[in-house]
């Protein structure tokens, strides 16, 4: 019986993990680098050991510190959770080896399903349908096709190649993404298939032979192969839905699955699946079958470690009800190209939540979130924040509830994607259930801000007039009179702001009872604006006869700014700026903390718009820096290898001046 089980991961699956051990009485123990000595599963856990350093290579890649802790610790078992050594062989193996109970799968079976080429060849061999697949570049004829890294998932590798000329620095690229993401630079190439959906189905094993599969889940909404909304049963033809159950427990009996496991398949418009591969692990979507069967899949998890069949309700599809939907809410910046985000968590709010990590009874909303208010997010882990599920008798409700909430939450201090989310959730398309992993490239007006443009002016007001409410209730002395009131008309307030699309400028005048005598940011703005109560954390505005109140939560210069149509986020300009540097002209500047990897110019080089300058490496992804126009590279101040932070300058393009 386990009675002490150490997770050897971080942030949200860890405290999924142990919302499960507290239920069942079984104590706790957290490993944690320096980076996330405050986070939120560090304060959750029975025990704790400190895993000196930042990176996952110095911290929770390193099998030997994790077996060092478990036995400093006294635990008997050891979960792995998803992701950095959830799937190594040799992790399973070693934990075995120090007399350990191993919640996952056997080593085995991790190994055979860990190279992806020798897994389809395996699985092939037991029925399940395989797409083309080429070892040889040289042998690819047939565009478009994808390059995949053999040794792992998450999108990290991938590379949608639809031209035979591109196909060199695609392998290039997703070879070094492997590497430096599993360790392992070897990729592969697969036929791509247009309109395909991305299903899965949830397996699970015990060691008395039993596999099952326990329902479908849809995860074809996608940027960049990385998984954002997922479903649960998933809309599918009863015969279609029982064909992709039966390949799945197949591919499990291959090689003698136990535990947790999850079979992807691709699903042609045809009507066709082909197998994907199979993720040794539990996955992040778990979630929402949960929701839909009724089952604590870690529970199950733990009682298969410790040798018990699987219940009855496990190997049961009636029991399914409802359906499940769940968005990533990852920290990511819209204005650079959504690349990842850093930065302080100063309000995570979600309205409307039910449980955290665990299954509702009723229509609601379920949390598994790896921060908190307060929460800082570098640059050293994935960019996921957490993970928002509704459950509801219908997939619309449930996308309605969903939608809603995330809409209403309040996420102040890192960027994120909720607004694309929101918009996902609401579009049409998505609620026909029209959805494959093409989604998002047809529709690009899901990218686009929640808050209207014209929208923007009156959180700038609610900015402004909460900022002021706030300095007079902190005045020391007449402290009752109306910011900037004179006994004659005067010039009005003046208060300026950084938003995402430049400066605004908030003008505006109260009168002798504090009431909005005139405001504009823009003259040709002719909308009727009373001020129906201004205080520093909320501001109501009677727009044309419509009453609006807007949230706001000041920290330093920011401003944050909630209301009924989306939310901002301002910086309050000083009056009197004092001067900055300049930066030289034609400087491309680092958009987020990271390591040059590797630098693809040098100095004196001509470049031309678009041309590849270096590769920086952040949060598990490469992100290429360009030539934003035709010109000579005149510096590269940062080596391959080094680390930067925020608008370090990684390159210096001159223009070319174009004779007259």
């Amino acid at each position: 019986m386990i009675t002490r089980l150490l997770v050897a991961n971080r942030g949200e699956i860890a405290r999924r993990v142990f919302a499960t051990c507290r239920a069942l009485g079984v104590e706790t123990v957290a490993v944690h680098s320096d980076a996330d000595a405050d986070a939120p599963f560090v304060a959750e856990a029975d025990h704790v050991v400190r895993l000196a350093g930042n990176t996952p290579a110095e911290t929770y890649l390193r099998i030997d510190l994790i077996l060092d802790a478990a036995r400093r610790s006294g635990a008997d078992a050891v979960h792995p959770g998803y992701g950095f050594l959830a799937e190594n062989a040799g992790f399973a193996t070693a934990v075995t080896d120090a007399g350990l109970t191993w919640v996952g799968p056997p080593a085995a079976a991790i190994a055979a399903m860990g190279d992806k080429l020798a897994a389809k060849e395996l699985l092939a061999k037991a029925g399940v349908p395989m797409l083309p697949t080429w070892t040889d570049p040289g042998a690819v004829t047939d565009f478009p096709v994808l390059v995949k890294a053999s040794a792992g998932g998450g999108g990290r590798g991938m590379r949608v190649v639809r031209d035979a000329a591109d196909l060199a620095e695609a392998l290039a690229s997703a070879r070094r993404e492997s590497a430096a993401a599993f360790g392992d630079g070897m990729v592969f190439v697969e036929r791509y298939v247009e309109r395909g959906r991305h299903v899965e189905v949830q397996i699970f094993g015990d060691h008395h032979g039993t596999i099952a599969a326990q329902g479908v889940r849809e995860c074809s909404i996608q940027r960049r192969h990385q998984k954002l909304v997922e479903e649960a049963p998933g809309v599918l033809a009863p015969d279609l839905r029982e064909r992709l159950h039966e390949a799945a427990v197949a591919a499990g009996r291959a090689v003698g699955y136990v535990g947790a496991g999850t079979v992807e398949f691709l699903l042609a418009p045809t009507g066709e699946f082909f197998f994907l591969e199979m993720n040794t692990r539990l996955q992040v979507e778990h979630p929402v079958t949960e929701l839909t069967t009724g089952l604590d899949l870690v529970r199950l998890q733990l009682l298969v470690a410790e040798g018990e069949p699987l219940p009855e309700q496990a190997t049961d599809p009636a029991w399914m009800r409802g359906y499940a939907i769940e968005v990533r809410l990852c920290a990511e910046d819209p204005a650079r190209d959504w690349r990842p985000a850093t930065g302080t968590l100063h309000r995570f709010a979600i309205p409307g939540v039910a449980r955290e990590f665990g299954n509702l009874r009723a229509v609601g909303l379920r949390l598994d979130s790896g921060v908190a208010a307060g929460s800082t997010v570098g640059v050293h882990y994935d960019s996921m924040l957490a993970k928002l599920v509704a459950w509801g008798p219908t997939r619309t409700q449930a996308a309605r509830l969903l939608a809603g909430a995330l809409a209403r939450a309040e996420l102040h201090g890192v960027t994120t994607n909720r607004d694309l989310l929101v918009r996902v959730l609401r579009s049409p398309e998505f609620l026909a259930a029209e959805v494959d992993t093409g989604f998002l490239d047809r529709h690009p007006e899901v990218f686009a801000p929640l808050l209207p443009a014209d929208e923007v002016s009156l959180t700038a007001l609610a900015a402004a007039l909460a900022s002021a409410a706030a300095r007079r209730a902190a005045a020391p002395v007449l402290g009752s009179l109306p910011s900037g009131w004179r006994n004659v008309p005067a010039f009005p307030q003046v208060t300026r702001f950084a938003g995402a699309d430049g400066e605004i400028e908030v003008r505006y005048r109260l009168d002798r009872a504090g009431g909005l005598a005139e405001w504009s940011t823009d003259p040709s703005d002719e909308r009727a604006v009373t001020l129906v109560g201004a205080a520093p954390d909320r501001v109501v505005l009677d727009v044309d006869g419509v009453r609006r109140a807007y949230r706001v939560h000041r920290v330093g210069s920011e401003v944050f700014v909630d209301g009924p149509d989306g939310a901002t986020s301002l910086t309050e300009l000083p009056r009197l700026p004092l001067p900055t540097a300049e930066v030289a002209a034609g400087s491309l500047l680092a958009p987020l903390p990271g390591t040059v990897t590797r630098r693809h110019v040098e100095v004196g080089r001509r470049v031309a718009a678009g041309d590849l300058l270096l590769t920086l490496e952040a949060m598990k992804l490469e992100h290429p820096v360009l030539a934003p126009v035709d010109g000579v590279v005149t510096d590269l101040p940062v080596p391959a290898g080094g680390q930067v932070e925020t608008g370090v300058v990684l390159a210096v393009v001159d223009p070319i001046q174009e004779d007259a």
